[in-house]
């Protein structure tokens, strides 16, 4: 029955992709995202954009001195490892913009820097968190410049009344300063500008004039709302405060395409030319979003999903300029995201919109990724002519990275077909991950009413899930990778190892011995910082770099999504309060959210390797979020 059925699917081999989804469900979506004053300008957390007119209002600092080597920072991001960068300490930040709130230290003088957006006006305060000391440094200087980015029209003028005017496409604003003003003639700027010293609070806002104690009761208001929204998460609010917070600061816009986005981080987003969409890590965005912004939640997938190639694959990145990696995907986890939002929200558009990218997705797996019946990782080397700067492509390094894990030392000298691109490793990991994406794709289709796609997908999951079950390792006690040309197992093991039980292809009995022998054993799994990402007993472990035995976010995700359908509570909760127990380690002490973190030493400063505010790291929290909500 299963071959007839994929025989009567001949257009199975050149799945195509639906055009971008621009529904007028989710058309309205974004443009409700895409409105008011927030941090949307990827350069810089210390600036505003009110949207749709693309009027900012950049804060920058300018250092005096008495002598020589007056300094001006005029953007802050979070995280930056220069010597003599500033160091931004995130506070709260709401996910509308509503109300941010940060630390910044430059130059041994730190500010703390808030902002409101009230009634579509904008309100900010900078506090000096010390006072000037007799031939101390002199005090700073903030520096408040106006424009348009992105080609907006409009204009600025400072008034001779020294108000600042600005006239956007659809409304005229002006802006007030309450302050010790001063020229900043030094300042390298070429908009206009507002100058104030910063020897006592200064506060600006949209408007009308308003007082410093206006401006603090505003915010007091403003912060006070941020705190009531995130205790309707209950005993999990500190988690959902965090939560939003960290997508609050690393949601931009982008222009190119006129949408609101959560790439995983600023500096990743600078560095890869204004943002940065990969596969999984926005996924995952998306179900973190969900706690308390259904639309942010939508368009994290939606703009995913927008991203698929002529292939029909979702691709490992995407980034400005239509470049992103025509050669190879990443791991598949597209519908249990799409079907977890729908459960949440119950929105029968957002299936019918995101059904066929998904479909075409996978649909491309089965095509593209099978050897011998089994899934295995790979890269399409002549699939992508307009990606030939990317010197990875065709390469083992190539199928490494559609793994997402992009140095795993499970791939460490692994028979590779440079012919085909494919990896000769049956993965138990992505197969696991592969039958889920079919059984939540086919409850999608059924929940659209399409018996036939249905079918499909649960004939594909069946197949599928029968190989993975010949993965199964008796004697070690867990399903393991296959070497395809020597049919061996391979003895290294991972928590993508786990992958199957989110697959369901376990029975009880192997779960328990999967929990007992290796999620649990200190030589392996186990201890205090968990999950390593690979056993600590593997000669890589020590390593220490990256996904040579770091702890990471998703990794812990999957498997606690995984334990979920098997009868294991007491493993389920373990994992996720030591995962948040790692989190609010450094989220409490330095405001980092990390892309991994040392399984020895539960840090992630330790690297440079590390980001220091990238949003998956926040997975960690929400693993208790969904166990105390759910």
């Amino acid at each position: 029955m299963r071959g007839s059925i994929l025989f009567l699917l001949p257009f199975l081999s050149h799945a195509q992709p639906s055009s971008p989804i621009t529904s007028p469900e989710y058309t309205q979506i974004q443009r409700h995202l895409a409105h008011g004053w927030n941090t949307w300008d990827v350069q810089s957390v210390t600036t505003q954009v009110l949207l749709p007119q693309g009027l900012a209002v950049r804060l920058g600092f300018l250092q005096k001195t008495r002598l020589y080597g007056d300094s001006f920072l005029p953007t802050a991001l979070i995280g930056r490892l220069d010597k003599n960068a500033e160091h931004v300490f995130p506070g709260p930040h709401a996910f509308d913009g509503s109300y941010s709130d940060l630390t910044l230290t430059w130059k041994s003088q730190s500010f703390r820097i808030q902002s409101a957006s009230d009634h579509d006006d904008l309100i900010l305060l900078i506090t000096p968190l010390a006072a000037p000391v007799e031939n101390g440094p002199l005090p700073m200087t903030a520096v408040f410049s106006f424009g348009f980015l992105w080609n907006r029209p409009g204009s600025v003028a400072l008034q001779p009344s020294g108000a600042m005017l600005a006239d956007t496409a659809s409304r005229r604003i002006s802006f007030f300063l309450d302050g010790t003003q001063t020229t900043a003639r030094d300042a390298p700027l070429t908009a206009p500008y507002f100058a104030a010293t910063l020897d006592r609070p200064i506060a600006l806002s949209s408007g009308k004039r308003r007082s410093i104690a206006e401006v603090r009761a505003i915010l007091a208001a403003h912060l006070a709302a941020f705190t009531t929204s995130t205790q309707k998460a209950g005993p999990a609010s500190s988690i959902a405060a965090a939560i939003q917070t960290v997508l609050g600061w690393d949601t931009i816009y982008d222009p190119e395409f006129q949408r609101v986005i959560s790439p995983v981080s600023r500096l990743w987003s600078v560095s890869w030319g204004g943002y940065v969409l990969f596969d999984w890590d926005t996924f995952f965005a998306a179900s973190m979003a969900s706690i308390g912004n259904r639309d942010l939640a939508y368009a994290d997938a939606i703009e995913t999903l927008n991203e698929s190639t002529p292939a029909g694959f979702v691709p490992n990145y995407a980034r400005p300029g239509g470049w992103k990696s025509g050669d190879r995907s990443e791991p598949p986890v597209g519908a249990i995201t799409v079907l977890s939002l729908y459960r949440k929200f119950h929105d029968q558009w957002f299936l019918r919109d995101t059904f066929s990218h998904l479909l075409a997705w996978n649909r491309w797996w089965a095509e593209h990724r099978d050897v011998q019946g089994y899934l295995v990782w790979g890269t399409d080397a002549h699939g992508a002519p307009e990606d030939t700067d990317d010197s990875a492509r065709g390469t083992l390094q190539a199928a490494r990275f559609e793994s997402g894990l992009d140095n795993s030392p499970m791939y460490d000298n692994v028979p590779f077909d440079h012919k085909t691109g494919r990896m000769l490793l049956a993965d138990a990991g992505l197969i696991g991950l592969y039958v889920a994406d079919c059984d939540a794709l086919a409850t999608i289709a059924s929940q659209l009413g399409k018996p036939v796609e249905a079918q499909e997908l649960t004939a594909r999951a069946d197949r599928y899930r029968a190989k993975l079950a010949s993965l199964w390792d008796d004697k070690t006690g867990i399903f393991l990778n296959k070497n395809l040309v020597t049919g061996e197992f391979s003895p290294r093991i991972s928590p993508t190892n786990f992958y199957p039980l989110l697959a369901k292809a376990a029975t009880a009995e192997q779960a328990d011995r999967m929990v007992r022998e290796h999620l649990e054993n200190p030589a392996e799994f186990g201890g205090e910082f968990v999950l390593p990402s690979i056993a600590r007993n593997d000669p890589a472990f020590k390593d220490q770099e990256y996904w040579r035995g770091r702890v990471w976010g998703p990794m812990n995700y999957l498997v606690y999504l995984g334990l979920r359908n098997y009868p294991q509570p007491a493993a389920r909760q373990k994992l996720a309060a030591k995962s948040l127990a790692l989190f609010m380690k450094e989220w409490t002490t330095n405001g980092h959210v990390h892309e991994n973190y040392n399984a020895l030493l539960g840090q992630g400063d330790d690297v440079p390797s590390s980001d220091r505010f990238y949003h998956w790291g926040a997975l960690l929290g929400f693993l208790t979020y969904l166990e105390q909500t759910q």
